[in-house]
């Protein structure tokens, strides 16, 4: 038998096939564009989703036998993103998306009703789907009228794929609609933004079973018998199931586009004073809570795309012994910031250039920036539990020694890679695919995964960059207001 994970990610789509013991047959990546018609706005088309999602399916099919086992599917997706049906499952404009932050007015508003912390377990913050609601109500009124259902990215897929609206719910989790504690629809949150349970889709677990693959798919793929789709996950769920964190305390750092900070608990204890986000797992009777940063990798990439190098070649410069913490500064707020401050203006700046600065210095600040917005993070979410003993390391930002040791040293956190080479969200949701499909306990499938490696702190300079990380937290206020300043 096979499984396939897909995740719905921000810059493209990646499936992966997979053997009953969670062994890589193959893998296929498809990219797609992203839209800003202005500025702090972030768009993408659904059809391009659908079109990844065909092209790697058809990539897999060719290459792999296998695929014609095929018996379960799992859909992982980036959170918070407004994909919106009229009557007739028409899509009727482009998809809202997490990293925008158009609607952080609404998101205040929303936010300063107390039935929203209380029943989120979340503050509603202005990439959340609520607001964009809220938005699209006021200024595109002939939309939100003809509003029939709202789905999120990995929901939209499964309606794809099963012909019904359905989602899990720990992406539902990230909509301001849910009640995360009961893991339900909130009817006093739904009415708030003048929505109803019916434009919502069914609620399941992610290892559940959401539905059968069409017909009309399964057909056209060569398949015969039933083919199970989970319920799926949001994104980071499903990098938690990927490397088989379950359990209370087990958690991970992530250096993708955004920056990720994730602990596992057996207790729903929302802590949204600290902008700690406390959603629900894709496994039943689990929560995680989560502090997240809007651009990790994105400021590499956006250093790279200046200075006309690339990030990989803007990283190996720095080899693999990190140094002292840079005299040049970087505020990581390209897009605004959530944790923990939650604030949609903010933006980023460097402090300390001067004519000698190089860009092999404009590179360790920007590491180190992201590195201090992740402490920022960690220090957030262990306030609501024992830090952790070390933290598993995943996303696009791994790949780099320097970077590990950096934020190894500057979290003063032991960082485990990852044995085995997939383990991201595609790897997550093809092991919930495997649940809803055969029944399987959840803790047989989903075991943590071996250490490959553990990169620990640096310890002779865990005190530097201590230092240097409380001249960052102090900054801030002087940096907002000058943000404030510029925009009057």
């Amino acid at each position: 038998m096979s499984y396939l994970g897909v995740d719905i990610g921000t810059s493209g789509l990646r499936a992966l096939l997979v053997t009953d013991e969670a062994t890589v047959i193959g893998s296929s990546e498809q990219s797609y564009p992203t839209q800003h018609p202005h500025t702090g706005w972030s768009e993408q088309d659904p059809a391009d989703w659908i079109a990844a999602f065909d092209a790697a399916v058809d990539s897999l099919r060719t290459a792999h036998p296998e695929f014609r086992k095929l018996k379960g599917i799992g859909v992982a997706g980036h959170m918070h993103g407004a994909t919106l049906l009229d009557a007739n499952d028409d899509v009727l404009r482009p998809c809202i998306l997490w990293n925008d932050t158009r609607a952080h007015a609404e998101a205040a508003a929303l936010d300063a009703n107390p039935d929203f912390r209380t029943l989120s377990g979340n503050i509603v913050f202005p990439g959340f789907t609520a607001p964009k609601l809220e938005w699209l109500r006021t200024h595109e009124p002939e939309v939100f009228q003809r509003i029939a259902k709202v789905l999120l990215p990995a929901g939209y897929l499964n309606h794809h794929l099963t012909g019904n609206a359905v989602a899990d719910v720990s992406d539902s989790a990230g909509t301001s609609w849910l009640d995360v504690g009961q893991r339900d629809w909130s009817d006093t949150l739904l009415a708030a933004t003048r929505m109803q349970k019916g434009q919502m889709p069914r609620l399941v677990e992610g290892c559940a079973a959401a539905g059968l693959l069409r017909d009309e798919l399964a057909q056209k793929w060569g398949l015969n018998g039933d083919v199970v789709i989970a319920g799926g996950a949001g994104d980071n769920a499903a990098a938690a199931c990927g490397l088989g964190l379950i359990q209370e305390g087990q958690g991970f750092v992530s250096l993708g586009t955004s920056g990720v900070v994730l602990l596992t608990r057996d207790t729903y204890q929302p802590a949204a004073s600290a902008a700690v986000h406390s959603f629900c797992h894709a496994v039943p009777e689990r929560w995680y809570q989560m502090g997240v940063m809007l651009a990790a990798t994105d400021s590499l990439n956006w250093l790279a795309t200046i200075t006309g190098k690339s990030a990989q070649v803007l990283t190996q410069v720095l080899g693999d012994t990190i140094m002292p913490p840079c005299p040049t500064r970087f505020f990581p707020y390209l897009s605004g910031e959530r944790t923990p401050h939650n604030d949609a203006h903010i933006r980023a700046g460097f402090v300390g250039i001067g004519s000698q600065t190089s860009r092999t210095d404009l590179t360790r600040a920007v590491l180190e920036g992201i590195c201090f917005g992740l402490r920022d993070c960690f220090e957030a979410v262990c306030g609501t539990a024992a830090k952790p003993a070390y933290l598993f390391a995943i996303g696009g930002g791994s790949a780099s020694r320097y970077w590990l040791r950096l934020l190894a040293t500057i979290l003063n956190t032991p960082l485990h890679i990852p044995a085995q080479g997939e383990n991201g969200a595609a790897l997550g949701a093809a092991r919930l695919a495997m649940v809803a499909a055969t029944g399987k306990p959840v803790d047989r499938v989903m075991g943590t995964v071996e250490t490959a490696e553990i990169i620990a702190p640096v310890t002779e300079l865990v005190g530097a960059f201590d230092a240097a990380y409380q001249t960052f937290r102090e900054s801030y206020p002087i940096l907002k207001s000058q943000t404030q300043t510029g925009a009057q």
